[in-house]
């Protein structure tokens, strides 16, 4: 190579060097583009995007699976990725390389696609190499290298070089239904945080001074210590000696207490207060050559428990497969029972010589045939799950964070493939789906053209079904159809994961670029694309004629109130529903069959525990309260007050008589909001904000803070008589106003600068002067507190009244809507204020500063750690974690399951998952049946509906409950009663149409194209017992 390469390349060992050092942040200081890499940040952290950014990966083989592993490294941001393939682009490749067309067969493969996969992320550095791989300068560049369609004898001479020259060598390879994934990262490989999650912090309430020492914890949350973990104490009053970074192990770990391995006798007595905090260790794995590894595998990690023999028969079957391929020159012909005989011949052999020769293995035939069958299949679901697990296990690599893969992974889906299809069948045809047609047949691949299919989200789970749907040629007929429908627009963060946007689409619908992409991937998908949010307000667009069309719905959406919508909207339609999330490296999959399984919403996670609002308010305890006391403060002053203000100008005379009319604590305090809006804190000039936001900040972090001390001192006791101030109480102390300090400054100009947005102000150039702005701040006096007595401070945590209520709030009102009344005749007549939406990313508008701001000065007052303006906007912003990978790996198992609702098969044969790419954990089960309920020779679950022929009247209903041995005495429809027998009035109803009540009595407005309406009808059965029955619904037309 030229010296620039050579230099090039020594630059890159000394780099790798470095990082294996410790030093990996410093070898290349990338400065990570927080506003694109917000969402991974909020997964990885800092430091390990520094190693990542500063690592160079290889890619060798970059046929469907490689270009998948390719594209989630180059999303995550590793320094740069070079691919590697000496073949051509054939047509069958298409089937699941989404970056080749057919334009592209004859091309070098690497070569084809690198154009496509450097648009994913201009900041990491994307190459073509020719050069050979056993050439070891050239491997020495790599921090990671990665092969796919690799023969086992150069693998092994691979592996061996990058095992002794400290380079993670990973390969994987899929074939047809089954997979095979090896890692080796070498001797000595530290991970240093092995699961991600954040290390638990209890508050002490006690410390013995015995040994072993007994902590006792406040009954706040459960402790997840596990005996033998390390803590480390910070802030323990009185036993001081714990303070000084010691890590002690734990043991005997009970709910809100532990024990700590050592002896406090000696130390101080504890009188307060205190944190205990779970201390992370790293691990040290020494990984195998593959060579070595191949005789002595180890543990395989499993992922389905029905399979527990599955994984040590694939390890036979893929050296099998390997060596019949070194001896044939090819893989065994799709359908050619000759081929998949000598394979399961040779599987035999190979397991003879692995076993000690005494022990004969017995090994699974029939499936060994259908690997050999199916094993030049290539299919874009697997690639996708496997791409997402390999691409996660690069960046471990790279950079130190979670527990990789030791070292064997084997994956099968072989129950995807319900039936065997004929030899003819299979035979391949030239065809860009020749991939998937030589597994499934050319029959199944008609079915699945002709699908329609509906695809709820074009986020990040959206953009990777897309490109499956249309690798898998789904909905690519004239007949078939896919829809695909999401509200949202594109902006900067998705960029990092929602892999069809580019930069230049920012602001644009997410539904219609993606839809062109996935178009551009497959010219023959019939794809539809709409902006319409599926909400019941949009039934008029998802119709009845809609969903009875629909063959399937996929979900790929970001919020449980949707998913249980469009879960009650497949349930009434009896409509197949692929469910999938991911939350950080975790994802799971459902699938929700009718009359098969339980429906989604038949489960429910326990919602999120909330902290007291007294807590948020007064008594703060971590940095979670002072950003939720943050949020609410800011939405407060630059959105819902001038919001309030603005309904009060629109119309003062209907406000004030809707002010009488509640006359409450909460309206009290909107008034007030409103006269300090437009009296005493009404801003014209930039002066007057710098001055209000002067004034907050006294007002904010001194008085009430020193008011809270004063009605409550240091010594204060409760009712009880013990300590008010105990924990996880933090005992305040008020904060004087310092031009000097970066964070005083911080707040005083993001909320004068805010204040003036409000207030239409035009910002002065030297609002963005330091200096000047400063010296305004300071020049600014503010009135010296004084304490008031009798002040009522709400300290009861199960109080939910955010606005205090006293007896005469209507005086009070009345009061303030005098003082109003003038001034809404004294402004212009156009005059409004503007209300400022929250947007956390947008790093140029003031918001974080704000909100960061007034987070950490609070937590300065009660000497809580602050944190910087990421952390803040990741809590604050309450930003979902979320990955490339784990996408990847959720959508490639859901399409897995799309095979088997196509072939319908028995409940057993499908899975449910749950995936956790950090630890790595995937557990796989059955779904659950729904719960059936029988009545004499009737049965039904929450799947059926009962639908009655013709407009009845009430009579002929009840008597058609009473042939089936029912007793209906109760009838509605929506909220509105329509019958009931306790009711003497409602005897007139009985001779009445159905229809007739429900539009007159039921005020049931019926859209043209709907000709049924749906009762609700309480019934009893023969004994007088209440018994849960379908909806009803009446054809009426």
């Amino acid at each position: 190579g030229s010296p620039n390469e050579s230099g090039e390349v020594n630059a890159s060992k000394k780099a790798r060097r470095m990082a294996e050092t410790g030093n990996g942040a410093v070898a290349h200081t990338h400065e990570i583009d927080e506003d694109l890499h917000s969402r991974q940040l909020a997964v990885y952290g800092r430091d390990s995007m520094r190693k990542m950014a500063s690592s160079c990966v290889l890619v060798s083989g970059l046929r469907g699976l490689g270009v998948e592993i390719a594209k989630n490294v180059i999303l995550a941001g590793v320094r740069a990725v070079s691919l590697h393939d000496s073949g051509v682009v054939e047509m069958k490749d298409l089937s699941s390389q989404f970056y080749f067309t057919d334009k592209d067969v004859g091309e070098n493969r690497a070569a084809a696609c690198a154009a496509r996969l450097q648009e994913l992320n201009p900041a990491v550095k994307v190459s073509v190499v020719e050069s050979n791989l056993d050439d070891p300068e050239f491997l020495g560049q790599f921090n990671t290298v990665v092969v796919t369609d690799c023969a086992l004898g150069t693998a092994k001479r691979l592996d061996e070089y990058c095992h002794k020259n400290k380079i993670a060598f990973i390969r994987a390879d899929t074939r047809g239904l089954f997979a095979s994934v090896f890692c080796d990262f070498g001797q000595g490989f530290v991970v240093s945080d092995v699961d991600g999650e954040e290390p638990q912090v209890g508050i002490v309430s006690s410390i013995s001074n015995s040994n072993p020492a007994l902590v006792t914890c406040v009954e706040e949350e459960r402790l997840e210590f596990q005996d033998g973990d390390l803590v480390s104490f910070t802030e323990v009053a009185g036993m001081t000696e714990l303070n000084d970074g010691r890590q002690m192990r734990v043991k005997n770990v009970k709910a809100y207490s532990f024990e700590l391995d050592g002896d406090t006798s000696g130390f101080g007595k504890y009188t307060s207060s205190g944190l205990v905090q779970r201390v992370k260790e790293p691990k040290t794995i020494n990984f195998k050559p593959l060579a070595e590894a191949i005789s002595d595998p180890g543990d395989f990690l499993l992922c389905d428990f029905a399979k527990l023999d599955r994984p040590a028969l694939l390890h036979v079957a893929f050296l099998a497969l390997d060596e019949f391929q070194q001896t044939k020159g090819h893989l065994p012909r799709p359908g050619m029972t000759e081929d998949a005989e000598d394979f399961v011949k040779v599987a035999e052999n190979i397991a003879q010589s692995m076993s000690d020769g005494n022990t004969k293995q017995d090994l699974d035939t029939k499936l060994l045939r259908k690997f050999a069958m199916i094993s030049t299949g290539d299919l874009s679901p697997m690639n996708t799950f496997i791409g997402g697990i390999v691409g996660q296990e690069v960046l471990k690599a790279c950079s130190g964070k979670f527990h990789p893969i030791v070292q064997f992974f084997y994956f099968d889906s072989i129950e995807s493939l319900a039936e065997d299809a004929t030899f003819e069948d299979v035979q391949p045809c030239g065809s860009r789906y020749d991939g998937q047609t030589v597994v499934f047949g050319r029959k199944f691949q008609q079915t699945l053209e002709k699908l329609n299919l509906f695809v709820v989200g074009a986020g990040a789970l959206g953009c990777e079904f897309l490109k499956l749907l249309a690798m898998m040629g789904i909905s690519s007929s004239k007949s078939g159809k896919l829809t695909i429908t999401d509200d949202d627009t594109i902006e900067k963060s998705n960029l990092s994961r929602q892999f069809l946007f580019r930069q230049s689409d920012i602001g644009r619908s997410k539904s219609e670029v993606a839809g062109a992409a996935a178009k551009a991937m497959n010219n023959e998908l019939n794809i539809t694309t709409l902006q319409n949010r599926v909400c019941p307000e949009t039934e008029d667009v998802f119709n009845d004629s809609f969903w009875d069309e629909l063959d399937l719905v996929i979900n790929a959406l970001d919020n449980v109130k949707a998913r249980l919508y469009v879960d009650m909207r497949c349930v009434y339609f009896a409509k197949p529903l692929l469910e999938s999330g991911t939350l950080g490296p975790k994802c799971n999959t459902q699938v929700v069959i009718p009359s098969l399984t339980e429906n989604y919403g038949a489960s429910r996670d326990p919602p999120e525990k909330q902290a007291p609002m007294c807590t948020i308010h007064s008594f703060p305890h971590n940095i979670d309260h002072c950003l939720a006391w943050a949020r609410s403060e800011f939405e407060g002053h630059v959105e819902k007050c001038p919001a309030e203000v603005n309904t009060f100008l629109e119309d003062p005379a209907q406000y004030a008589e809707n002010a009488r009319k509640s006359a409450d604590g909460q309206t009290k305090e909107q008034l007030e909001q409103v006269v300090e809006a437009l009296q005493k804190s009404k801003c014209s000039t930039f002066s007057d904000c710098i001055s209000w936001a002067r004034k907050q900040f006294d007002d904010y972090f001194y008085n009430r803070v020193a008011q809270l001390v004063y009605t409550f001192p240091e010594d204060s006791k409760t009712t009880t008589g013990s300590p008010f101030w105990s924990p996880p109480k933090r005992f305040p102390t008020p904060i004087k106003f310092d031009g000097t300090d970066p964070t005083h400054m911080m707040f005083v100009k993001s909320a004068a600068v805010l204040r003036a947005q409000v207030y239409q102000i035009e910002l002065p150039q030297w609002c963005f002067d330091d200096d000047q702005l400063m010296q305004a701040a300071v020049a600014i006096e503010t009135p010296d507190f004084v304490p008031r007595s009798g002040v009522k401070i709400e300290t009861d945590p199960n109080s939910t009244n955010k606005y205090a209520s006293s007896g005469d709030d209507a005086s009070h009102v009345e009061e303030l809507l005098g003082v109003l009344d003038p001034l809404s005749k004294e402004l212009p007549s156009k005059f409004r204020l503007t209300p400022i939406v929250f947007e956390k990313d947008d790093d140029t508008n003031f918001h974080m500063d704000l909100i960061t701001s007034l987070a950490n000065l609070r937590a300065r007052n009660y000497s809580i750690q602050e944190v910087d303006k990421l952390q803040a906007k990741l809590i604050a912003g309450r930003i979902i974690p979320a990955i490339a990978t784990a996408t990847a790996v959720a959508t490639g198992l859901v399409c897995l399951e799309l095979y088997k609702v196509l072939q319908s098969v028995k409940v057993e044969s499908y899975r449910n998952t749950f995936g956790n790419l950090s630890l790595p954990l995937f557990a796989m089960a059955e779904p659950i049946p729904p719960k059936v309920f029988e009545y004499k020779d009737m049965k039904w679950s929450l799947w059926d509906r009962w639908i009655i022929e013709g407009n009845m009247t009430t009579q002929e209903l009840l008597n058609w409950f009473e042939e089936r041995g029912l007793t209906a005495y109760s009838i509605s429809c929506g909220v509105a009663l329509i019958y009931n027998n306790l009711f003497p009035k409602h005897k007139e109803r009985l001779d009445k149409k159905m229809y007739d009540l429900v539009t007159t009595i039921g005020k049931l407005e019926l859209p043209s194209y709907r000709k049924h309406f749906d009762l609700v009808v309480a019934c009893e059965d023969d004994e007088g017992e209440d018994l849960d029955i379908p909806l009803v619904s009446i054809k009426f037309a």
